[in-house]
């Protein structure tokens, strides 16, 4: 009999990992999600078996529960499921972006014969919903576990032979130094992209123009903040005293800053900007973070109809699919230019080669 399945939230996370899980595994997958739209999706994508009516009926008999759904929402889930019958051995783990909060409402489920591991998958897409579902998408990810102090190493072993499909990198570690670490490298800047942007907003009422110079450079470094504003709002609620002490460190960054620029200080100004580059230079390409790597291609393209065809004619034909196209400028007379946005380095690689090919400029950034 096929053990089962069953997944509370059916997005891009939720049915990507019922993918990897169905890769490996004989099992029945049963889901749940209050948007019917994205259940009925998931069941006629064939990433799930069966659709549950409410979360009672679906937790019912199931041996691996996985909550992928926003952290706030995940909380008032374990609050309920706590109050259910649940299977003996059952594993109950989550996707959430922050951790200890979570971790400690899962207590609650202590009583219940149950083992609660906390999860993160430190990858996504700029796409959504499960229509966007993929079962490569977490490969050579981190996957980060947070299990109880003191709790057994068997679960933590089971829970990732489940997930073996996913091809993560698993990585074990407190729900403290994870909501630490996330906070640094994913959560502030999200904080930081979204103040540039207000910056220039409030710019723009002085200076319109500012819009148009915006739309090259400032609008790729600050293309985070296009995230999600009730995901983030729950993250840096959960995350809260990290994301202070972060905040307050930055204000003493930015004050040493303002005080080099003060003082005319050319050395130290380029030491600062000298320091940041090899740390930055020094960081693993194209590894999969806590932020999606964006695999740009910049194409130049002349003033003609047509060419936007052309060119996804060309990768079209080529069996390479792209996830974004944007014009980054475009007038009479002049070659414009198109960035178009691929799924990993090997599409883009692929589509600078076809792309030449037919006697296109293509560059990266």
């Amino acid at each position: 009999m096929a053990r089962k399945v069953f997944i509370i939230g059916l997005g891009l996370i939720g049915g990507s990992i019922a993918l990897a899980i169905r890769k490996e595994h004989d099992v029945t997958i049963s889901g749940y999600d209050i948007n019917e739209q994205q259940l009925k999706m998931a069941r006629s994508l064939g990433i799930i078996d069966e659709q549950a009516n409410n979360l009672q009926e679906g937790i019912a008999d199931a041996d691996l529960v996985i909550i992928a759904t926003p952290v706030t929402k995940t909380e008032k889930i374990l609050e309920e499921i706590a109050k259910y019958d649940l299977k003996e051995g059952m594993l109950i783990t989550d996707v959430g972006s922050t951790k200890q909060r979570i971790v400690e409402k899962a207590k609650c489920l202590n009583d219940k014969g149950v083992m609660f591991i906390g999860g993160h998958p430190m990858a996504g897409s700029h796409k959504t919903g499960v229509e966007a579902a993929r079962v490569h998408l977490f490969e050579n990810a981190f996957y980060i576990l947070t299990p109880e102090d003191g709790s057994s190493i068997r679960p933590v072993i089971q829970l990732q032979n489940w997930l073996k499909g996913t091809k993560a990198k698993f990585i074990e570690m407190t729900p403290e130094q994870h909501d630490k670490l996330a906070g640094a490298i994913s959560h502030f800047p999200h904080i930081v992209a979204a103040s540039l942007v207000h910056q220039v907003s409030k710019i723009e009422g002085e200076e319109p123009l500012v819009s148009r110079l915006a739309a090259g450079g400032f609008r790729d470094i600050t293309r985070i903040a296009s995230a999600s504003p009730v995901m983030w709002r729950d993250i840096l609620l959960h995350n809260k005293e990290s994301l202070l002490r972060l905040l307050e460190a930055w204000q003493e960054e930015m004050n040493d800053v303002k005080a080099l620029i003060e003082a005319a200080d050319d050395e130290g100004i380029f030491r600062y900007f000298e320091e940041a580059k090899a740390f930055r230079d020094g960081l693993p390409v194209h590894k999969k973070g806590a932020i999606p790597s964006f695999y740009d291609l910049y194409v130049d393209v002349p003033d003609h109809p047509g060419v936007i065809s052309d060119v996804t004619g060309i990768l079209g034909k080529a069996e390479i699919s792209i996830t974004n196209i944007r014009i980054l400028e475009t007038r009479e007379d002049i070659m414009g230019v198109l960035v178009l946005s691929f799924r990993s380095e090997e599409d883009r690689e692929g589509a600078k080669s076809a792309l030449h090919r037919e006697m296109y400029e293509t560059y990266t950034m």
